[in-house]
């Protein structure tokens, strides 16, 4: 039972500031009795069971109040209040049961008018005019399910619904918000009930404020809420709890998303729902016709482009537009399609050949259009003048330099380009290039929005990483690693893995040294001994990264001496072509899928995946800890490459919480990363550390 400590300093001052920002107090016993209990006032918790009883078949709701707004907001609508009540109690107390429940706020469910002979959009919140609403806090929410009891700290309703639970830590007590978001899980295992209608959560012990979502409590998708006073309590309230604030997300920043075959929810942090605003405002800016977003790599980049996609379309300022989602290799397109497709997202079509893009902006086709960028290549100038086409670039770093960016803005000259890029724009001609292009109406900074690696690591969305460099006769000889790769690759950056593949096959003497039969014996010892020793015992898995394809086939056979052959995995892309020693590596898209899904399970094997290209760049695995690096990179590779080990990972059963990333360097790039990472040296700082 909460003390008398933690329920004054933290509980009451959030009530007062409720308060404070239009948010109608209601005691406990008046919300029991609005709710429907038998019996008010009694510490039920601690009550005897004939109490229980009587709170029992309680609703979630605050009936009166639900049924008189629903009645306002849906005039055709014929329902007795037991009819809606037990309409909206059919949810079942499951994540499906509340992407249900969601659907209902956000307005998305029907209801069959037999009057007009047709179906109408359900509407329980007035988001067009959000005064209209009823908006609510109490304190004390007590729920008994006929087996568990549970009282949540602070609940704020809109029009008698549960959307937003807030548990109160005491500010003494060490571990606070770890303590509050335990008690939050709990909730979900004991009294899921709970969690139909609310939707958001957020933990604290008047210092610290961690938001996220009902029905996901993993550490790694909770967030902390800034605010521009640090620990200032009254300033974090007053701007999580501001009104519209919990209209956007109910209404637009809560995601639904199948990921092997499981149902996940994701709420869109800070930086991206502020991100996503200012594409949708600068997209509607008549004056403005560019725009550069630099979110750093694992802070959520996909889902900001989906969900501005998505707005954009829906906004009626849109005027039914044209949204083109540029990608820029084959595999990121398809990705792009499923993450669409699993949150839900309609009037998707994909550009397969260049054709079928030249076709739909001829045809001025309304929609959101997923294509590959090299499709501009040669396309016409003024294939569609319009204005409302909005399009927003992947990668844009490296997508839009030369021609392929010339076609693109002659083919749709009156278009608003939206550059996405997760890498710090570099100190070469090629980065500087993405601020020309992209920041052109955004002087001097030269970006719409930025959110640093700094910012963050601050917020724990991505690990510190750390770095160990092999011993000195492992490493690639100084001379030729500078002459062969560095030096040649300066000029310009690296800026993708077919570009420093390029620079590779020249490096005739790097590869010899790095391929050497002999080496690789020593080095796979290494990683073994050093897996087994460091990685393993901790629960997580690693990446051993290959100069090529051969270099992957030989580092398997030779880490199969070492360790049990189930171990390991190699994935790389099957050629016709390949001799039959590389052949026996080939796998069809089935089996890689179950290689990829088994590498992020705990208990199972693969624990090391052997790479070259494949996955380096877009695989999520927050169970991937180590990365053993033996392929030369620079600049934006080798920045994509290591952000796989920095994700954030933890398990409750196995008490684990990932501490940082760490890559172990083979060749010795790491030794000089000035040179290898063209970036401003406090951009790196914020990167690596040894």
């Amino acid at each position: 039972m909460p003390g008398p400590t933690e329920h004054k300093s933290v509980q009451d001052r959030i009530l007062k500031y409720a308060g404070d920002i239009g948010w109608t107090f209601v005691s406990r016993s008046e919300a029991e009795k609005r709710r429907g209990f038998t019996s008010t006032g009694a510490e039920v918790l601690e009550a005897p069971v004939t109490t229980r009883e009587k709170a029992k078949n309680a609703s979630w709701f605050f009936v009166d109040t639900l049924f008189e707004k629903v009645k306002e907001f849906n005039p055709k609508l014929k329902d007795s209040k037991e009819e809606l009540l037990r309409k909206l109690n059919l949810p079942l107390p499951t994540i499906q049961g509340n992407r249900d429940f969601l659907q209902y706020l956000q307005g998305e469910k029907t209801f069959f008018s037999t009057e007009e002979n047709r179906e109408f959009n359900l509407i329980l919140i007035n988001y067009n005019e959000p005064d209209q609403n009823i908006y609510e806090v109490t304190e004390e929410y007590y729920l008994f399910n006929g087996q568990y009891a549970n009282r949540e700290d602070v609940v704020f309703f809109i029009n008698g619904i549960p959307v937003l639970v807030i548990e109160c830590k005491n500010a003494t007590k060490d571990e606070a918000i770890a303590i509050g978001i335990d008690q939050i899980r709990r909730y979900h295992r004991e009294t899921p009930e709970f969690f139909v209608p609310q939707q958001l959560y957020t933990v604290t012990e008047s210092i610290g404020f961690s938001y996220g979502v009902t029905w996901n409590t993993i550490r790694r998708n909770i967030f902390n809420w800034k605010d521009e006073e640090v620990g200032n309590l009254e300033a974090k309230v007053k701007s999580f709890c501001n009104k519209q604030n919990i209209l956007d997300y109910i209404k637009k920043y809560i995601v639904f998303a199948e990921a092997n075959e499981e149902l996940n929810k994701y709420i869109l942090r800070q930086h991206q729902k502020t991100a996503v605003e200012k594409v949708v405002e600068r997209a509607h800016d008549e004056t403005k016709t560019r725009g550069l977003i630099w979110h750093t790599q694992g802070s959520g980049k996909t889902y900001t482009m989906i969900k501005a996609a998505e707005l954009l379309f829906k906004a009626p300022k849109s005027n039914k537009p044209t949204i083109l989602l540029m990608i820029d290799r084959n595999e990121l397109e398809d990705q792009m399609l499923k993450n669409l497709s699993s949150v839900g997202v309609n009037n998707v079509v994909q550009a397969e050949h260049i054709k079928d893009l030249q076709k739909l902006l001829k045809n001025d086709y309304r929609g959101i259009i997923v294509s590959m960028i090299h499709k501009f290549r040669e396309m016409p100038a003024d294939v569609n003048k319009r204005k409302n086409i909005y399009v927003l670039i992947d990668e844009a770093h490296r997508t839009t330099g030369g021609d392929l960016g010339n076609y693109l803005m002659a083919a749709i000259p009156n278009a608003t380009y939206i550059g996405f890029t997760g890498t710090p724009v570099d100190k070469t001609v090629y980065g500087k290039g993405t601020f020309k292009t992209f920041g052109i109406d955004d002087p001097p900074k030269g970006y719409l929005h930025k959110y640093s690696i700094a910012d963050s690591i601050e917020d724990g969305t991505t690990l510190p990483l750390f770095y160990g460099m092999a011993p000195n006769e492992l490493l690639v000889p100084k001379e030729i690693l500078e002459k062969e790769f560095l030096e040649l690759a300066e000029a310009y950056g690296v800026n993708d893995i077919e570009e420093l593949n390029k620079i590779l096959e020249r490096a005739v003497n790097t590869r010899n040294f790095l391929k050497g039969k002999e080496r690789v014996e020593k080095v796979a010892e290494y990683v073994a001994k050093h897996y087994t020793e460091n990685v393993e015992p901790m629960g997580y898995k690693a990446f051993l990264v290959a100069v090529d394809r051969p270099a992957c086939a030989m580092y398997k056979k030779a880490l199969d001496k070492f360790l049990p052959t189930e171990y390991s995995e190699v994935v790389y892309t099957g050629n016709n072509n390949d001799t039959e020693e590389l052949k026996a590596f080939h796998h069809d898209a089935k089996t890689e899928k179950e290689i990829r899904k088994k590498f992020t399970k705990l208990e199972e094997q693969p624990k090391i995946l052997i790479v070259t290209e494949k996955l380096l760049t877009g695989f999520d695995a927050p169970i991937l800890y180590a990365m053993y690096l033996d392929k030369p990179m620079r600049d934006h590779t080798l920045l994509q490459a290591i952000a796989r080990v920095n994700r954030p990972y933890e398990n409750e059963q196995k008490d684990m919480v990932k501490p940082h990333g760490f890559v172990l360097d083979f060749v010795g790039i790491f030794e000089n990363l000035e040179k290898a990472l063209a970036f401003d040296s406090e951009e790196i700082n914020a990167i690596v550390k040894d």
